[in-house]
């Protein structure tokens, strides 16, 4: 039921809960920030941009700790290297500055778009059955379009003018995840943000909720497998297909191999994982082909 504006953003909520008593906490809190701000873009962009930020430097800050204090230290990856606070300082400076100037505008543009394709917004929330399932075909999606665009980012050219940034720590740190070109931020970026509309597209059957959650799991995953810390409980123990950092660090200390960004399938199935094995493989098929080309 439509709430007429106020000044006061808990006089909406009073409002909604007066005429939406099917609502739960949580929805009504919802209905009554979009009926407080009056304007849907406006509403979505906050919310959305808080919520990134959030997240993001929220879950980077265990890891800062950690780090800082020398906390967990066994269970360090690569544990010679140990990001200094000027490095710590420096990255978060880029990774705020390519969230202001890039990802801002993009999160702006969001609700507009996301409408036009059909995304919900409005309450109650969808089951978290459906929300479950379609966060499950989101990962799958996205770490397809991540492991193809992520190698093809390897590619000599595009290394050295696009993805070279991010690979400027080859110790990677929690708030390293998003710290890299403008260009990469957008390219990798893009699938996060358009697996979610493209099922939306076709299903017509997407809540923007359903579309945060999915972020927060995303930028987790991401920020823990930048973390540089491998411990007995670490997720890939029990889901022996997930990533992760022991996964995703020796990417960054040896740059080839472990392309993907959730799962290890494409990296099996297509021989980018790196073990000892694959690489003496690799060494064998280029020595092959430099002798083949001497021969022709």
């Amino acid at each position: 039921m439509p709430v007429a504006a106020s000044n006061n953003y808990w006089d909406s909520f009073d409002e909604v809960s007066k005429y939406n008593v099917h609502l739960n906490f949580a929805e009504k809190l919802w209905a009554a920030w979009y009926a407080y701000m009056q304007n849907d873009v406006l509403a979505t962009g906050i919310m959305s941009f808080a919520m990134h930020e959030l997240v993001y430097f929220g879950r980077s800050l265990p890891w800062i700790l950690i780090d800082s204090f020398g906390l967990f230290r066994q269970y360090k990856i690569q544990s010679d290297k140990i990001p200094t606070a000027r490095e710590q300082w420096n990255c978060a400076k880029l990774v705020l500055l390519s969230h202001i100037t890039v990802e801002l505008p993009q999160i702006w543009l969001f609700h507009p778009m996301a409408q036009y394709f059909g995304l919900a917004t409005t309450v109650p929330f969808p089951s978290l059955w459906t929300m479950a399932y379609q966060i499950a075909v989101f990962f799958v999606l996205e770490d397809t379009w991540h492991y193809f665009l992520h190698r093809a980012l390897h590619w000599g050219p595009l290394y050295k003018a696009i993805h070279k940034i991010h690979h400027q720590y080859s110790a990677p740190f929690g708030l390293a995840a998003e710290y890299a070109s403008p260009i990469e931020v957008m390219i990798l970026g893009f699938g996060t943000v358009s697996c979610p509309i493209l099922w939306c597209a076709i299903t017509g059957d997407l809540h923007i909720l359903t579309m945060y959650i999915w972020i927060v799991l995303r930028l987790f995953q991401a920020i823990d497998a930048h973390s540089g810390y491998e411990f007995p409980w670490s997720l890939h123990h029990f889901l022996p297909f997930w990533a992760g950092a022991d996964h995703h660090d020796v990417h960054h200390e040896k740059f080839v191999g472990n392309f993907a960004s959730s799962f290890r399938w494409w990296d099996y199935v297509l021989d980018t994982e790196y073990t000892p094995e694959s690489v003496k493989r690799w060494r064998e098929k280029k020595q092959a082909n430099a002798t083949s080309k001497k021969a022709n």
